[in-house]
């Protein structure tokens, strides 16, 4: 199943064509993607027997929005790569170096971002979407807490990110535009091995970061399991996993973004997000 958003509601995904959940379910469904994600497992169910003329709308992928728009909680986890882990100085961490984006950050897939002062960079992740509320899972059972999967996006604005001792991440990471995500949110079922997907990031047709997710030192469940060991996970909760090697503060000369860049993150089997940068707001 492809869950996406177009016009604030929720819809299903396939072939190029969508069907408006809750007008397909005579309203039996909400409509709000929010309300949606509460009530996970009877979209699941009801999806499976959709027939194909359910889907009956055209759809401009230009229109998608973020398929998760108001998340109440937003992790994100640090030096989850090897190479990336390396290429910042560090040995690979024995735990999860887990952080937060302010949910305010959270935009869909095709954005324009105002930069702010500083040194702006750029993190591909794949985001993991929690689909039922859950406390002290396995981690073998994790993938059944786990809605779906998409692309995201952890711009970072590295000076506000690193000042202080010890540096503090969530601020710097959570400027307006800094979480794109999108541009659907693909159930685990639909990918041939959702441990195991290709992950590259593009600026200005550059590839600058490219690995497999099987590379990271956490997993998806495993993140899973190590979060709701300590915190109560909602739907719609939103996991940032990590990013590969190949981040712009860690290149030789460091580069950052500037105006006029457009930066693409693209993850096998779900898609791709698109960001264009302009001069800091007025």
């Amino acid at each position: 199943m492809r869950l996406a958003v177009v016009a604030d509601r929720a819809v299903l995904l396939r072939g190029g064509r969508a069907a408006d959940v809750a007008t397909a379910s005579k309203h039996r469904l909400p409509s709000d993607p929010m309300a949606l994600l509460e009530k996970w497992p009877a979209l699941r169910d009801w999806a499976a027997g959709l027939p194909e003329d359910a889907y009956d709308m055209a759809v401009d992928p230009a229109a998608l929005q973020a398929p998760v728009p108001r998340p109440r909680q937003v992790f994100a986890v640090a030096l989850n790569y090897p190479p990336h882990a390396a290429e910042a100085g560090f040995t690979p961490p024995e735990e999860p170096l887990v952080f937060t984006k302010f949910p305010t950050c959270v935009t869909g897939p095709r954005t324009t971002v105002a930069l702010p002062p500083g040194k702006v960079d750029w993190e591909v992740e794949l985001v993991a979407v929690i689909g039922r509320e859950t406390h002290r899972v396995s981690q073998e059972q994790a993938w059944d807490a786990v809605a779906g999967l998409t692309v995201g996006q952890d711009l970072s604005e590295r000076v506000s990110q690193l000042q202080g001792k010890p540096a503090q991440f969530s601020l710097g990471k959570s400027f307006p535009g800094f979480g794109p995500t999108g541009p659907v949110l693909v159930t685990p079922d639909e990918l041939d091995d959702p441990d195991d997907l290709e992950i590259t990031g593009f600026l200005n047709g550059e590839a600058v970061q490219h690995d497999r997710t099987k590379s990271m030192i956490f997993p998806v469940p495993d993140l899973v399991a190590r979060l709701s060991a300590v915190v109560r996970l909602l739907p719609g909760d939103l996991i940032f996993t990590g990013t590969p090697a190949g981040v712009g503060n860690r290149r030789t000369p460091p580069r950052y973004l500037t105006e006029g860049d457009e930066l693409v993150s693209r993850i096998g089997g779900i898609g791709e997000l698109c960001q264009h940068f302009t001069g800091p707001a007025a």
